[in-house]
């Protein structure tokens, strides 16, 4: 690797929206996100759920009895 190039890497702490902090490696010191995996829909699988529940109400309002 080239000498003088390259930018310095630091253990940078990244902080949440939602309030989790959690350490990587950064050219940043200090980090600032808005969703992070303990708060993402995806991950906490809730949007799943919301998804699901779409379909569900859908379903039965086809095929309910009248």
């Amino acid at each position: 690797m080239k000498e003088g190039i390259h930018p310095e890497f630091f253990e940078a702490t990244v902080t949440c929206g939602c309030g989790n902090t959690f350490t990587t490696g950064s050219t940043k010191k200090d980090l600032r996100i808005d969703v992070c995996s303990k708060c993402h829909p995806f991950f906490t699988g809730r949007q799943r759920d919301v998804q699901a529940g779409g379909r569900i109400e859908k379903f039965q309002k086809r095929y309910a009895r009248k």
